[in-house]
């Protein structure tokens, strides 16, 4: 699915209940975060990681953080535009202790909002002045979903007073005509309401010890309510889909077969775009299995801080997605590709499942901490996940011999591919990625690209990747820390003392990115094939489904298509280029949600006419609305 996800630090609180509300789906990014008020959300995001990675930690407030539109980090901006000591904030850092960490940061990031809020009172230039109760309201962004989801009469209150601070700060008019002066009165009013609320909640000299880091008023913390906090994901993160869009090659679609004809395996495909399978946090922010591997490909762009050591890893067995799974040990890996699945198994980086159902259920119960699937539930995703194929390539024969598209150069690379070397034990390279057999041996092998655990530890043994499509897939290895195929041919070489030439290794280079190559690897958008079409065409086939589900009566499966689908469409509408269309997209998403509350409702008669009158609209709109 097309879809752009924006998300929030996930924050819990000790001593209050905290639940989460539904992930909002949004075409729109994220503002950018200052880099102080960056590196504060940060920490308490990495602060609620078990273990807590301390050297990331310091990163959040030496470094400016990923994608950042600041080229500061956060100690150097506060050098350069604050008077406020990080000393407490080095020394908490220095002694490892989290709590001191929180209190610190947190009261640096309030004070700092002070510093602004008193700059705009002592200028009397209004742009001097406009531009600190910026920069202050800016710094309160650290807070406002604590204090929204604490107090929401208190958020109210200081809304207001950021609305007087901003009007009342004058203005120097144009050409010197309209000048206005500053309402001081007004302003040391507004300052005091939001003042007043720092020093109670944030400002504090002694906070209530925290299980869980968040950016919740103090007062909130001690008062032991049921609170529910926004979830999010800390500044640097990307969940987006990756750009160029990878192709999505289905088996049945290649002979001429339409998905609403297969309503298993449409209904496996809605699930392998549903977060609803999964638990919290990866439910609330939206996260799906098409998230890490989008059209069936990887995501190289997909990064969280503290779970992914670089784009296009993760760690799912860390403390954020499943506590109860949390291996502790970093451990990020480099997203696989899924193209080929059924011929791909076992399954996992270290091959430890033969059963691609069993894989599957792990990921979604033990990996993300989602409920036990149904059985319809896997039987469908596994219908659909066994449909992933290789790109085609016009370079490779069904064999896996080089066609004589190929380049010379990767020619030669195949006869050394195929040689006997001393350096592997007199076997080639051919031997574990067999050519007729999709380029790999369905084994796992220990190369040596991953340190034993322990000494005399036989754990480093990986599952043989195929070799197809591998042109797109960069960087290479489990972790990821090769970053090209040329770098995959020196560390054999240098490893193995395979004793290569420098014009051998460029040939086995060429030879590994024919290959890994393709005709078509992206999909191609254009004025009449837009994403919203290719997004509008997806969802409209999930839906299908329904023709299937309803005359069952089946409630459950048919409540996660619709709050999934009915969902998605509404984001997807932000995506159309026709403005003008998308109020009838949005009335078709509600539509679908009234199926799914008719069906809650045990209305049987009147969920399946709002069915028929969404596939009316549907087919309606399909070539005008676009």
């Amino acid at each position: 699915m097309i879809r752009r996800l924006l998300g929030f630090v996930i924050f819990s609180l000790t001593g209050a209940m905290v639940s989460f509300g539904p992930a909002i789906a949004t075409p729109a990014k994220e503002a950018p975060w200052l880099p102080d008020a960056a590196a504060y959300r940060l920490t308490l995001f990495l602060g609620n990681l078990d273990p807590l990675p301390w050297d990331d930690v310091e990163a959040a407030w030496s470094e400016p953080y990923r994608n950042s539109e600041f080229s500061a980090d956060a100690l150097t901006w506060l050098g350069e535009k604050s008077d406020i000591e990080d000393g407490p904030l080095l020394d908490a850092m220095a002694r490892r202790d989290r709590q001191s960490l929180f209190a610190a940061a947190t009261r640096l990031i309030a004070l700092r909002i002070e510093e602004e809020l008193g700059r705009a009172l002592d200028v009397d230039d209004p742009a001097s002045a406009q531009q600190a109760v910026r920069t202050a309201r800016e710094l309160y962004r650290a807070f406002a979903d604590g204090v929204a989801a604490a107090d929401p009469e208190a958020s109210r209150r200081i809304g207001r007073a950021w609305l007087e601070l901003n009007s009342s700060t004058g203005s120097a008019g144009v050409l010197g005509a309209g000048t206005t002066p500053p309402d001081r009165e007004t302003m040391v009013t507004a300052r005091a309401v939001i003042s007043d609320y720092l020093v109670e909640n944030y400002l504090v000299d002694d906070f209530a010890p925290r299980q869980q880091l968040s950016p919740l008023p103090e007062t909130a913390l001690l008062s032991g309510r049921d609170i529910e906090v926004p979830p999010s994901l800390p500044p640097g993160s990307d969940i987006f889909d990756q750009d160029p869009l990878p192709l999505l090659v289905l088996n049945f679609e290649a002979q001429g077969i339409d998905e609403t004809d297969l309503p298993l395996v449409a209904y496996g495909d809605m699930l392998f775009d549903s977060a609803q399978i999964f638990g919290s946090p990866a439910r609330d922010l939206g996260i799906a299995c098409s998230t890490c591997h989008n059209r069936s490909d990887v995501n190289q762009r997909l990064f969280i801080p503290g779970t992914s050591h670089q784009p296009g890893a993760i760690d799912v067995d860390g403390a954020f997605f499943n506590p109860i799974f949390n291996d502790l040990r970093d451990d990020p890996l480099d997203i696989p590709s899924l193209r080929g699945l059924r011929f791909t198994g076992p399954y996992g980086r270290d091959g430890r499942f033969a059963s691609l159902r069993d894989f599957t259920r792990n990921v979604i119960v033990n990996e993300f901490g989602g409920a036990e699937p149904t059985p319809f539930m896997l039987d469908a995703l596994l219908a659909y996940m066994l449909e992933f194929d290789f790109l085609p390539n016009s370079m490779l024969a069904a064999d896996g011999w080089l066609t004589d598209a190929a380049p010379e150069a990767a020619r030669r690379g195949e006869e050394i591919f195929n040689r006997p070397l001393a350096g592997l034990g007199d076997r080639s390279c051919a031997s574990c990625h067999v050519p007729d057999g999709n380029f790999l041996d369905r084994q796992s092998h220990d190369i040596g690209s991953a340190s034993p655990a322990y000494e005399g530890a036989r754990a480093s043994a990986f599952d043989t990747p195929t070799l197809l499509g591998t042109a797109y897939t960069a960087p290479y290895f489990h972790d990821g820390s090769l970053p090209t195929l040329a770098a995959v041919v020196d560390w054999f070489d240098e490893t193995k003392s395979l004793d290569l030439t420098d014009a051998e290794r460029s040939d086995l280079t060429a030879y590994l990115e024919a290959v890994g190559s393709a005709d078509e690897p992206y999909e191609i958008f254009d004025a009449e094939n837009t994403s919203f079409r290719l997004a509008f065409s997806e969802l409209t086939t999930f839906a299908s489904t329904l023709d299937t589900l309803l005359p069952r009566r089946d409630a459950e499966h048919i409540l996660l298509l619709t709050d999934t689908v009915a969902a998605d469409l509404s984001a997807d509408a932000g995506t159309m280029s026709n403005l003008a269309g998308r109020p009838e997209i949005y009335a078709l998403a509600e539509r679908l949600a009234q199926v799914g509350a008719a069906v809650r409702a045990g209305d049987w008669e009147t969920a399946e006419a709002h069915w028929a009158a969404f596939r009316d609209a549907a087919a309606a709109i399909e070539e005008r609305a676009f």
